[in-house]
């Protein structure tokens, strides 16, 4: 199981604005100036697979070309009733019009929704640190899907992975 180091319990708008912050931090237009991306909190964006208003838990979009990243955000450190909604949340996610994913973290959650998590394309664990929101293996599968979303990859291949002709 995919699990970081303890950050003693989130609320769930904590965890929403610990993965903006992070995001904000290692992506933001302050750390890539113009490719860098405007990161918002709480955007209605159009309805839910059932007809209700959706609001984005953390909305991405890079001003040069308009390309944009929803994100919905679940921390789970006991055990609750976030598992049941997770099934909803994978299929609300589907039914978007724009590229989506939900980020997670915590050790709440059961054995089943977890492995759910873990095999979904459309799922990524990240923890970040709170203290210094830098990258690390903890948000490695949130940093994969920014860069597949925006074309990061220079920020997440390693350099010393890239093949040299000998």
């Amino acid at each position: 199981m995919k699990r970081a180091a303890s950050t003693g319990g989130l609320t769930g708008h904590q965890y929403r604005d610990l993965i903006a912050s992070y995001i904000d931090h290692n992506y933001g237009q302050h750390a890539l100036g113009p490719a860098g991306l405007n990161v918002y909190v709480e955007v209605a964006l159009g309805k839910t697979v059932i007809g209700k208003d959706r609001q984005v838990d953390v909305f991405l979009v890079r001003p040069d070309d308009r390309k944009a990243l929803a994100i919905e955000c679940k921390y789970q450190d006991t055990l609750g009733s976030v598992d049941e909604k997770i099934p909803y949340a994978l299929l609300d996610l589907e039914a978007l019009w724009v590229p989506g994913c939900l980020a997670y973290a915590g050790t709440g959650w059961s054995r089943g929704v977890l492995h759910a998590l873990e095999a979904s394309r459309l799922a990524a664990h990240c923890l970040p640190d709170a203290a210094t929101l830098a990258r690390s293996k903890h948000t490695r599968e949130l940093d994969h899907m920014l860069a597949a979303t925006f074309g990061f990859w220079e920020l997440v291949l390693p350099a010393a992975k890239r093949f040299k002709r000998r």
